[in-house]
């Protein structure tokens, strides 16, 4: 008797594959992509599909090791990350993962050619993005303080594409006081003998075996608070390799991001420089965030992306009921649902990518830079959400082997779990929301690249989407103004509501914006992204504002 075998999903190359990529390239582009960014990601798309995606699924079992001390008694806290992570940073410094928008080789479109490398890359690697985050994190806000001398003592390293000269970095902040509440920060620094030296515990440092790091200490006499915080740089290890006064207390046994070496430690007086001043730590971190939360948002559209390409592939191969699930009715509606979210959550992060782009290369108006200012957590946060609500579904689509752990499958929701949590958790950026629309004059600008956005689309098929999220803003944005004028904590009580409208209309509008263009060029994929706008607005209301 011969028993049937149900074929395995499987991925064609995943740039070749993506719609909603090469679509947003050409507009970014302007139709002249050029060759080498094809090139590239034409490479990645088919290792990401193949090696990298085989060579992931062999490893499940593989987590990072943390040796305390060697054969003779030594203590060495050696901690050995998974084959798969160093093909990662292999791949890091021949694509230029964090290189790229340092170059500046295509102005603002280097961030756009970065990013969508980043989204191919990442489900495949592991998570190898944290690490790969935190670096350009770093390379940014060491840039942003002007301390020259540690711009030129690190950031060849941090934008190298020499592995053998590659550092990654971490960005040590949370303590056991809090993640979010850093001002309640315990690490003290005191200068000793010209020397400043770190004392305290770092309770969650996700790039462990990264050579530097950017933290946060309270200066010996500096008052409470976050401006009593300094922020410092560290190296880690001395030239022989030895950890400088860091003891690496244990690795986190975490849900997800296994394969991310994730360590508690305790720092006995650990070498460190000041990078800008003995004061304001947490604001001089800030430029970090910018970049971080991208890296989040992306990472939570390309852990969409894979799920939903697999599902997409298993419903070809899945008879049910006589016939193919592509072919069920409920089964391709249920599909088509988690591919409208993605396009707007696509759409919105690309458009959060460009943006940083633009800003980096000094292009944006003061309309514009404070549209960034908001458009920055409130992707981070929309996406970070969407991704383990769509990967919980699409797990489903696979019925009880999307919760069996040697498919692969339930990786991917236990990695995405993480985005809504790291760099501000949802409550978090919808405070920083109502920071960055602090008064009726951030608002109002807020709503003028609004209104500028809405009135691009011009074809008829978008132009109503347009006006409804705008006009859904506008009434978000009155009752801002409105409740921020009572004095009252309804503003805080409402903010939550209050972020997820406007994330909702942005995404609405942000892909509103990739039809609009790929129905005036008259690009083949114009009725497909017009059929996932329909679909985006369809799948949930975009007020949430009232009870």
């Amino acid at each position: 008797m011969e028993l049937f075998q149900q074929p395995a999903p499987s991925l064609s190359n995943q740039y070749h594959a993506d719609t909603l990529l090469s679509s947003s390239l050409a507009r970014f582009s302007q139709n002249h992509l050029p060759a080498e960014i094809e090139a590239d990601l034409s490479e990645m798309g088919e290792l990401s599909a193949g090696e990298l995606y085989q060579w992931q699924l062999a490893d499940r079992l593989n987590e990072p090791v943390l040796t305390h001390y060697d054969a003779w008694g030594n203590r060495v806290d050696k901690i050995q990350v998974t084959a798969l992570w160093k093909e990662a940073e292999r791949l890091t410094t021949r694509f230029g993962l964090v290189a790229l928008p340092y170059e500046k080789k295509y102005g603002p479109l280097s961030r756009v050619y970065q990013f969508a490398l980043v989204y191919l890359f990442t489900p495949s690697t592991d998570i190898y993005s944290c690490p790969l985050a935190m670096t350009d994190g770093a390379a940014s806000t060491l840039l942003a303080t002007g301390n020259q001398a540690l711009i030129d003592q690190a950031l060849p390293h941090l934008t190298s594409r020499d592995p053998e000269r590659f550092w990654t970095s971490g960005q040590w902040m949370t303590e056991l006081t809090g993640g979010s509440d850093v001002g309640l920060t315990e690490t003290q620094a005191r200068l000793e003998d010209g020397q400043w030296r770190l004392y305290g515990r770092k309770w969650f440092t996700s790039a462990t075996t990264s050579q530097m790091t950017l933290t946060l200490a309270r200066p010996e006499g500096n008052g409470p608070g976050g401006k009593g915080l300094a922020l410092f740089f560290v190296e880690l290890r001395d030239e022989q390799g030895k950890l400088k006064n860091i003891e690496v207390c244990r690795l986190k046994d975490k849900l997800g991001t296994r394969k991310v070496p994730t360590a508690e430690l305790l720092l006995h007086g650990t070498p460190a420089e000041l990078v800008v001043g003995p004061h304001d730590g947490v604001k001089n971190i800030t430029p970090m965030l910018n970049v971080t939360r991208t890296w989040n948002s992306v990472s939570a559209i390309a852990l969409m992306r894979r799920g939903l390409a697999l599902a997409e592939d298993y419903a070809q191969k899945r008879v049910a009921f006589g016939a193919p699930l592509a072919e069920k009715p409920l089964h391709r509606d249920t599909l088509n649902m988690l591919k409208a979210e993605l396009a707007g959550a696509f759409a919105l992060t690309f458009e959060a990518v460009h943006l940083l782009g633009r800003l980096e290369n000094g292009e944006l108006n003061s309309a514009e830079k404070n549209l960034q200012r908001v458009l920055t957590p409130l992707t981070k946060l929309i996406t970070g959400k969407q991704a383990v609500a769509c990967l919980s579904e699409t797990l489903e689509c696979f019925g009880g082997a999307g919760y069996v752990e040697d498919t692969g499958l339930p990786l991917l929701l236990r990695d995405a779990q993480v985005l809504p949590i790291w760099e501000g958790t949802t409550n978090v950026l919808s405070l920083d929301t109502l920071r960055a629309l602090r008064g009726p004059a951030e608002i109002d600008s807020f709503l003028e690249s609004l209104t500028s956005w809405a009135s691009e689309l011009t074809q008829p098929a978008v132009a109503a989407v347009a006006q409804l999220a705008l006009q859904t803003s506008k009434q978000a944005c009155d009752w801002l103004k409105h409740t921020a004028s009572t004095g009252s904590d309804a503003v805080e009580t409402g903010a939550r509501r209050f972020a997820l409208t406007l994330a909702r209309c942005l995404e609405s509008l942000a892909l509103a914006r990739q039809v609009n263009w790929a129905l005036s060029q008259n690009r083949p994929e114009a009725a497909e992204l017009l059929h996932d706008l329909q679909r985006f607005l369809k799948n949930q209301p975009l007020n949430v504002m009232s009870d």
